[in-house]
């Protein structure tokens, strides 16, 4: 779909989050907890058991005035519901992010700025419901924040997902993985001579700023804003205002934003923390956060992603499919769509699904499995299937393994490529991925075509698993 048509077809998208928790309140997906629970682990475990479901919003966390989100995208069917889009349209609107970015601009007030504290008045722990989502967390953890930083040597803006743990009243440490931009920023601050890198976390913020951060590395390189990718996402310029104390601006309607500066020279210990892949993370150094101003809405909501659930991997689902589909088509045009698993995390298993058409499409279903690899680093896995398989169905993706794919032939094997340092088979991130093609040769298709079944309408008033049937006597 070209430029002109992405804008046409989407026009201009409210993302504001407060729209997104009405919209979702609307549809049903969003459960009120009014039984108290404390911080510590209690609400973490309620997020974890409950799991894939609908959003939480608890009313009354003990010791706190502030209601806490959490699960608010930990399904499709609560994105899907938040932002008003199917799955088609959430495509289209990441791709418009990448494709037609729109720069952000200035307004001079906004609920962001409702009420404002400084120091003294800061106390991280006692003035947010700060969650230990886990008994076996080394502390509370601010895990749903935007960080906001300008690139101290390109002046480009760039907002990613960093865990903050509370040290004190105002000091956090803040965790910079590996080929991070926040990390690249620290480095190039301390190349210029600077101690101390200006940032903002934003907490309950403007969701097309929110799915703006969860882009990674060749979908969104260093040179990017990601303030303008948000416009292009939503169509419109994401309002600021300016923040109090870093030069820094952050979205008008953010619920909780917290101003201040990293320490690139000054360490605290870090960790663990129960990351997305199921494990605790291990413990270590870490760059301090100094919150110099503490900022947010009138009535705020706290949000919290728990790090080892869903929510984790499926913000980032609908960005890394809508780069994938749009990378994997340029190299293999029959490519129709594609779908990360569950299983694999939202992350490291991807199954493509192609149309063969005819004879010069045969082979183009290989092409399009090292395309992907290419395209997302962190996949581990891919399957490429026929367009009679419904790629969203496990079950049926299944099928196509088990009844479609020669191992000897169809397999291959890359043997010391980059992947994810998490996973703990790996080498430090370097393992052998597999690529599986499950689709049949165009010329054996109809020897593989399933058989079909007549699709009848069925009264549900003349269904019945009551126990007895009257026209059945022997079942009294």
């Amino acid at each position: 779909m070209s430029h002109a048509r992405l804008t046409d077809a989407l026009g201009v998208l409210d993302t504001s989050f407060r729209s997104t928790l009405r919209r979702l309140d609307k549809a049903g997906r969003l459960s009120k907890v009014t039984q108290p629970l404390s911080v510590l682990d209690e609400i973490g475990g309620v997020m974890k058991a409950r799991d894939g479901g609908n959003a939480l919003l608890f009313e009354n966390p003990v010791s706190h005035d502030i209601p806490v989100l959490g699960n608010f995208l930990c399904c499709v069917e609560n994105v899907e519901a938040a932002l008003g889009l199917g799955r088609w349209r959430l495509r289209e609107a990441m791709q418009r992010a990448l494709a037609q970015p729109i720069q952000p601009v200035r307004v001079g007030s906004g609920p962001a700025q409702e009420k404002t504290f400084e120091p003294p008045d800061i106390d991280l722990g006692g003035q947010l419901p700060v969650l230990r989502h886990s008994p076996h967390d080394s502390g509370r953890f601010i895990t749903a924040g935007v960080v906001l930083v300008r690139d101290p040597l390109t002046g480009v803006h760039n907002a990613s997902y960093h865990r903050l743990q509370l040290v004190d009243e105002r000091h956090t440490g803040v965790k910079l993985d590996f080929g991070r931009h926040l990390r690249l920023a620290c480095e190039r601050a301390e190349e210029l001579g600077e101690q101390r890198l200006p940032i903002a976390v934003c907490v309950g913020t403007d969701m097309a700023l929110a799915y703006a951060g969860a882009y990674m590395g060749a979908q969104m390189p260093p040179d990017a804003d990601e303030l303008s990718a948000a416009g292009g996402l939503r169509g419109a310029p994401l309002e600021l205002v300016d923040c109090l104390t870093v030069p820094l601006g952050v979205p008008a309607e953010t619920e909780i934003v917290m101003e201040g500066f990293i320490h690139t020279q000054e360490m605290v210990h870090e960790g663990p923390f129960g990351e997305f892949v199921g494990y605790l993370s291990e413990s270590g150094p870490s760059p301090v956060f100094e919150v110099t101003a503490m900022t947010m809405r009138r009535d705020p909501v706290y949000y919290s992603i728990n790090g080892a659930g869903i929510e984790t991997v499926m913000l980032r689902k609908h960005v890394l499919e809508s780069c994938a589909l749009r990378a994997i088509r340029q190299a293999a045009p029959i490519v129709t769509d594609v779908e990360l698993t569950a299983g694999g995390l939202f992350r490291f298993h991807l199954v493509v699904q192609v149309a063969k058409r005819s004879e010069r499409d045969e082979g183009m279903q290989r092409n399009a499995m090292l395309a992907a690899i290419a395209t997302l680093k962190d996949l581990d896995q891919v399957i490429v299937v026929d367009d009679d398989i419904d790629i969203t169905d496990p079950q049926d993706v299944e099928y196509a393994v088990a009844t479609r794919v020669e191992g000897s032939r169809d397999i291959t094997l890359l043997p010391g490529s980059r992947g994810h340092e998490y996973i703990r088979v790996s080498e430090r991130g370097v393992r052998t991925k597999v690529c599986i093609d499950a689709t049949v040769p165009l010329t054996d298709r109809a020897r593989f075509s399933r058989a079909e079944y007549a699709k009848v309408q069925v009264d549900s008033a003349q269904v019945s698993a009551q126990p007895g049937a009257a026209g059945v006597p022997w079942l009294a």
